[in-house]
C-alpha cells in the first residue's frame, strides 16, 4: 500500500467524509424532523438534485467494485455484456415514467404498496410490503457487505479491528446522519456521494492512461483491441448467461421491480411536488446512469490491461481487482479518491435503504401518515407527534440492528460473487411484487378470499405469493437438467412474477376488483 495511505490515513479520510455528511444532516433537519420531512421531504425536492442522487443509489458498491472486476473474470457480465442489461434499464425506466409515476402521484401515496391495498385488498398490501422489507434488507446487506469486506482487508484488519466492529461502525455512522432528516437528508447526501463515486472512477481512468502512456483516443483503441470489448452476445443461444435477449429483458424487469416497485427508489421520486418533475428526474437519471455504467466498464477493461502490462498477479476474487490497483499500484491521490468512492458506495445505497425500510414499516405496518395530528388542542397534537417520532426512531434503530445481523450472516456463508448473489436473491423476493402489480394493472379480477387445503382455509393470495418463490427456486436449480442446458440467470425474476400472476388469475373470480377503502391526496 502507498506509504501515504496507511490504515490510519484512510480512517482519517473516512472521518472527514463522515463529518461532512453529519453537517449536511444538521443543515437539512435543523428546522423540522416530522413525518412529512422524514418520509417524503415535504414533497418539495428539486428534481435535478434527486436525479443526480439516484445515480449513486443505483450504482452502489456492486457497480463500483464488482462490475469492473467482472469485465475480465469470465462468466456472467464478462467484457461489456453488462451494457445489454443497461439497455434494458432504459425500457424499464420508460415504463416507470409513463405508467407507474402518474399512478402513484394520482393516488397521493406515501408508500407505493398502498396501491395494492386499494386495488386488491389488505392481504396484497401486507404481503407486498413484507416482500419489499425482505428484498431490500437482503439487497442492501449484500451491497454493504461487499464494501465492508474491502475496508476490512485494507483498513481495519492491518490495525487489528474485527470485522464485526467494522460493520457496526459503518451502520452506526449511517444511523447518525439519517435518523432525524430521513429522505430530506438522503437527497442531498446521495448527490454528494454520486459525485464522489464518479470522480473516483474518472480519476482512476486518467491515471491508468498516464501509466500506460496514452491519451483518450489511445485508451479507446486499447479497449477495442483487447479481449474485453464485446458488447453483444448472440452466438451462445439461450444457454449463454450473457445472451443479449436474456440480459436485455432481465435489465428491463430488474428496473421495473427494483426501482418502480421498490419503496427505496420511488420514495425519492414521490418527494417531488408533481409527477411531471418526477418524470423529468427519471429521464435525466436514466441517461446519466447509462454513461456512468459505461465509465465503470471502461475502468474494468483498463484495470485488466494495466495489470497485464505491469505483470501484476490478479487477486483471487475479481471484486478485489480495483481496490488492489487503486490502493497499492497507483499514486496516492487515486487511493484517496477510491476510499471516498467506496465509502460513498456503501452509504449511498444503505442510507436510503434504511430510510425506506423505516418508512415502509411505519406506514404499512404501524399505520403512520405524513401528518399525524390531533384536531382538538395544540398540546394534543404535540404529544402525538412526539409519540410517532419515538416509534419511528425505534423502527429506524431496529432495522439498523437487522442489517448488522444479516451482514454478519453473509460473512459466515459467503462463497459466491456478490453481484450474482444480489440479483438472484432479488429474483426470488421481488418476483411476487412483480406478479401482484401486474395482476392489479392488467386485470379486472378479484382474488378469492380463501382456498381450502385439506381442512385448513388459507388466504388465496398469501398462498400464491409464498409458493411462487419456492417453486422458482426449485425450477432454477434444476433448469439445466430439465430444459436441455437452459439456465434462467436474471430471468428467474420474470418466471417468478409470471408464476405469481398466473396463480392469482387462477384463484380469481369475475366481478369488480375490490380492496380496502383508501383515499390519498392527488399530487399530480
Amino acid at each position: 500500500m502507498n506509504a501515504s495511505l496507511s490504515p490510519l490515513a484512510i480512517l482519517g479520510i473516512v472521518a472527514v467524509y463522515f463529518a461532512v455528511l453529519v453537517l449536511v444532516s444538521f443543515l437539512t433537519s435543523r428546522n423540522d424532523s416530522n413525518n412529512a420531512d422524514f418520509f417524503l421531504a415535504g414533497r418539495k425536492s428539486p428534481w435535478l438534485l434527486v436525479a443526480i442522487g439516484m445515480v449513486g443509489s443505483s450504482l452502489s458498491g456492486v457497480t463500483f467494485i464488482s462490475i469492473p472486476g467482472a469485465v475480465g473474470a469470465g462468466g456472467v457480465n464478462q467484457a461489456f455484456s453488462y451494457m445489454q442489461v443497461v439497455m434494458g434499464y432504459l425500457l424499464g425506466y420508460a415504463f416507470i415514467a409513463l405508467v407507474l409515476l402518474p399512478l402513484y402521484y394520482r393516488m397521493g401515496l406515501t408508500s407505493i404498496y398502498e396501491y395494492l391495498r386499494s386495488r386488491i385488498g389488505p392481504h396484497a398490501y401486507k404481503i407486498g410490503a413484507f416482500y419489499f422489507l425482505l428484498s431490500r434488507t437482503i439487497g442492501s446487506s449484500f451491497r454493504l457487505f461487499l464494501v465492508a469486506v474491502v475496508l476490512q482487508q485494507f483498513v481495519a484488519a492491518p490495525i487489528g479491528i474485527p470485522f464485526a466492529v467494522t460493520v457496526a461502525s459503518a451502520i452506526l455512522l449511517i444511523w447518525l446522519y439519517t435518523f432525524r432528516g430521513g429522505i430530506k437528508t438522503i437527497i442531498v447526501t446521495d448527490t454528494l456521494q454520486t459525485v464522489c463515486m464518479l470522480l473516483a472512477a474518472g480519476i482512476t481512468v486518467y491515471y491508468i492512461a498516464g501509466a500506460l502512456e496514452t491519451d483518450f483516443s489511445g485508451m479507446v483503441r486499447l479497449i477495442r483491441q483487447s479481449d474485453y470489448s464485446q458488447w453483444f452476445f448472440f452466438e451462445g443461444g439461450w444457454s449463454d448467461p450473457n445472451n443479449f435477449f436474456k440480459q436485455f429483458l432481465s435489465g428491463a424487469l430488474i428496473t421495473i421491480v427494483m426501482t418502480g416497485l421498490d419503496q427505496d427508489m420511488m420514495q425519492k421520486n414521490l418527494s417531488m411536488p408533481n409527477f411531471r418533475d418526477a418524470q423529468k428526474n427519471m429521464l435525466l437519471f436514466s441517461i446519466v446512469l447509462v454513461f456512468a455504467n459505461l465509465l465503470f466498464l471502461c475502468l474494468g477493461a483498463l484495470l485488466y490491461i494495466y495489470a497485464a502490462n505491469v505483470g501484476l498477479s490478479l487477486p483471487a476474487s475479481s471484486d478485489l481487482l480495483y481496490p488492489t490497483i487503486a490502493l497499492i499500484n497507483l499514486p496516492p491521490v487515486v487511493g484517496v479518491l477510491f476510499v471516498l468512492g467506496i465509502v460513498a458506495a456503501a452509504y449511498s445505497s444503505a442510507d436510503s435503504a434504511l430510510t425506506a425500510l423505516t418508512t415502509s414499516f411505519c406506514v404499512d405496518f404501524l399505520g403512520m401518515r405524513e401528518t399525524d395530528v390531533v384536531p382538538d388542542t395544540q398540546a394534543g397534537t404535540q404529544v402525538l407527534e412526539e409519540n410517532t417520532k419515538r416509534k419511528r426512531l425505534l423502527v429506524h434503530s431496529g432495522f439498523s440492528v437487522l442489517l448488522f445481523a444479516v451482514i454478519m450472516a453473509f460473512e459466515l456463508i459467503n462463497n459466491t460473487a456478490v453481484i450474482n448473489s444480489l440479483f438472484k436473491a432479488a429474483g426470488y423476493t421481488y418476483g411476487p411484487l412483480l406478479g401482484l402489480f401486474a395482476f392489479g394493472l392488467l386485470t379486472n379480477f378479484r382474488v378469492r378470499e380463501e382456498v381450502r387445503v385439506g381442512k385448513v382455509r388459507i388466504p388465496a393470495l398469501i398462498l400464491v405469493c409464498l409458493l411462487s418463490p419456492i417453486v422458482s427456486m426449485v425450477v432454477d436449480y434444476y433448469s439445466a437438467e430439465l430444459l436441455g442446458g437452459f439456465q434462467f440467470g436474471f430471468l428467474i425474476l420474470a418466471f417468478n412474477g409470471l408464476l405469481t400472476f398466473v396463480g392469482l388469475v387462477t384463484l380469481s373470480e369475475l366481478g369488480e376488483p375490490h380492496g380496502d377503502d383508501f383515499t390519498g391526496t392527488d399530487y399530480a
